[in-house]
């Protein structure tokens, strides 16, 4: 955290990585002060200050967790190095899943998840743990976009303009980075100062729906089927977490395979995609996999779930 106020105190621009998983790694540089002037509407967000403990779990590589922990730097708050002594927490979904599924101590600890969706039934599981729940939208680009409980109740943060092009999600703010460098990435950014990083989604009511990146895709018989479609409409139906991923097929290129880490739920999600889903989009496998790999960073490892849905020893199961 050091290096951060040493360049915040300089005027220095910093470089960060991205985690890589929606592409090859690039540096995000950006101005110290894009991520301090949201410090004081986070702190108000989450009732952070400097009698807080932080437990930070996932690794510093990631933008949203180097930010948890520079943020209670500045707020004067301590790290915490586990929920037990926490007041706070910052999790990716994953994260909270397994917390829970752990029993980890939550009651009372403010737990602010980001790095992917969170669905209202993990975000009402949480609560019933007696935690706290704040869930945003971002990304390492971006910054803060959108804050809620759930994925389904994000509203865009104060300063924060959105606008939906082509069904892509562009913002302005002052949370942006300057630029990000390395091999061509989602990343672009007009000369009206909105920026993008290919996320599609609605803003509609007040309420900004985020549907995934676009690069998230199965093509199958020729048809491209975007897995943040079918998720939407399976998600409500299933208990637990559900993931579309694409499975290799030797005439059809590849089939739309649903997982499911609840499988008791799969009778009502095979019927919302008999009912809602064209041919197309309906998953033609079902697995059940207890734990859903995870990246370094905490978030689905989409690829590594595809593998292990094909993997002779691995540890899926095939649903009927």
């Amino acid at each position: 955290m050091r290096a951060f106020r040493d360049a915040h105190a300089d005027r220095a621009l910093v470089a960060l990585p991205t985690s890589g998983t929606s592409g090859a790694p690039r540096t995000v540089v950006r101005t110290t002060d894009s991520w301090v002037c949201s410090f004081a509407e986070v702190a108000a967000r989450t009732g952070l200050d400097d009698r807080s403990r932080v437990w930070v779990p996932g690794p510093l590589s990631s933008t949203m967790n180097l930010f948890a922990v520079v943020h209670a730097s500045f707020a004067g708050a301590s790290t915490a190095p586990g929920p037990g002594t926490a007041t706070h927490a910052h999790l990716t979904p994953a994260m909270l899943a397994r917390a829970l599924d752990r029993e980890a101590p939550l009651a009372g600890v403010h737990v602010v998840v980001a790095g992917d969706r969170l669905d209202p039934a993990l975000s009402d599981r949480a609560t019933f743990a007696g935690a706290r729940v704040s869930h945003y939208y971002g990304a390492a680009e971006l910054s803060f976009v959108a804050w809620g409980s759930h994925a389904d109740n994000l509203q865009p943060l104060p300063e924060v303009e959105i606008e939906v092009r082509d069904g892509r999600l562009w913002v302005r703010s002052p949370y942006l980075c300057l630029r990000c460098d390395g091999p061509p990435g989602p990343f672009r950014r007009g000369s009206d100062g909105f920026a993008t990083v290919g996320d599609r989604g609605r803003a509609e009511d007040g309420f900004l729906r985020v549907r995934g990146r676009g690069t998230d895709a199965v093509t199958t018989a020729g048809a491209t089927v975007h897995v943040a479609d079918v998720e939407d409409v399976l998600r409500p139906a299933a208990t637990g977490a559900l993931v579309v991923v694409g499975v290799p097929h030797a005439e059809l290129g590849a089939v739309v395979a649903a997982v499911l880490n609840d499988p008791s739920s799969l009778r009502q999600v095979r019927a919302a995609a008999r009912e809602a889903l064209p041919e197309s989009h309906r998953p033609r496998l079902w697995f059940h996999v207890a734990e859903l790999p995870v990246t370094a960073a905490g978030k689905v490892d989409r690829a590594a779930l595809a593998a292990l849905l094909v993997s002779p020893g691995g540890h899926a199961r095939r649903l009927g």
